[in-house]
């Protein structure tokens, strides 16, 4: 028999029909939903590639508040639910909480590290892969002044923001990078609205290329750079179709991969430390049929060889994880 799949009520609820089959994988999205067209939906597209390839099912919720991290787990924990991959750093307090008291369940938690033996737990190398679109904004830039909009402040976006500006910097020393945040809760990843208002302000202050590291609110950051006349970049999934020929790229941050991973490696999932970055096909910047009027094969070719070097060791990137301190960008 199969799991009988509801979305979190208001009390998060999860219904699941009696005797149901042990072992199916779940994905828990963070706030901001599943459709965001960036880093949940990324998530979301890695569970439904292992379903098509492999005709399996799997379970998912949409969490309605921070509440319900705990909750979702332990529900899905006791359905016996396996492994269960949350998409998001902010899961981390919750799942310290639960992962021992299922030492049989395998857990997958993307963007943090919690010391578990039963956790497998993947970062990006984020800033290696906003190096390189930032080296594409200061090659397309007219004014000089590019912008970067991201959502939480916490230094996870700071790490995009630092690989950016540094990319901007090694194309034009003399670049103005102009950046924001969105907010200092969580609802800064899903505020259009504030993202709009921002790229404005950006462009008032003469940005004419927009990187957004924000979430849901980078669709508002996306539109208004379209309608402005400016060009902007989008994050983790490819966002070139969301205003074809008006945003310059996207830096890609492979979550969709993480989750095929743990849904194809099932109950036999590797626990422990992963790192995805330019190396391991982890990171990068999307090329397609909505961008390749903008992206001219000189700046392929300078873009491509600084991927080879950062891939290979002989470029380094300033990781903001490491070392708060961001040389090419005063925050």
């Amino acid at each position: 028999m199969n799991f009988t799949q509801k979305l979190f009520s208001a009390t998060a609820a999860i219904a699941i029909a009696a005797g149901a089959a042990l072992a199916e994988p779940a994905l828990i999205f963070d706030l901001g939903g599943k459709f965001d067209k960036s880093f949940n939906e990324a998530a979301f597209n890695g569970a439904e590639r292992w379903a098509k390839e492999t005709g399996g099912k799997f379970l998912e919720i949409e969490l309605q508040s921070e509440a319900q991290r705990e909750q979702a787990l332990r529900r899905f924990a006791e359905s016996g639910a396996n492994p269960i991959v949350m998409a998001g750093f902010a899961f981390a307090d919750a799942l310290g909480q639960v992962a021992a008291d299922y030492p049989d369940t395998k857990f997958t938690i993307i963007d943090m590290v919690v010391d578990a033996p039963n956790v497998r737990s993947v970062v990006f190398n984020e800033h290696e892969g906003s190096y390189l679109v930032g080296m594409l904004a200061a090659k397309a830039s007219k004014s000089g002044t590019v912008g970067f909009i991201g959502g939480m402040d916490i230094p996870l976006i700071r790490k995009f923001a630092c690989g950016y500006a540094q990319g901007v910097k090694s194309v034009n020393p003399d670049a103005k990078i102009v950046a924001n945040m969105t907010g200092t809760t969580p609802a800064a990843w899903n505020d259009p609205v504030k993202g709009s208002e921002l790229t404005k302000a950006q462009i008032s202050q003469g940005a004419d290329v927009v990187y957004a590291a924000a979430g849901g609110t980078g669709v508002g950051v996306l539109q208004t750079a379209a309608d402005e006349g400016i060009l902007s970049i989008g994050v983790d999934s490819n966002q070139n179709y969301m205003h074809s020929g008006k945003v310059l790229t996207s830096m890609m941050k492979r979550v969709d991969n993480a989750v095929f991973s743990a849904f194809s490696d099932g109950t036999d999932m590797e626990t422990g430390f992963m790192v995805m970055g330019l190396a391991n096909g982890g990171v990068g910047y999307s090329l397609d049929e909505h961008n390749a009027d903008l992206i001219s094969a000189s700046m392929r070719d300078a873009v491509d060889d600084a991927s080879d070097k950062i891939a290979g060791g002989k470029l380094a990137v300033h990781n903001y994880m490491d070392d708060d301190n961001c040389p090419a960008l005063d925050f």
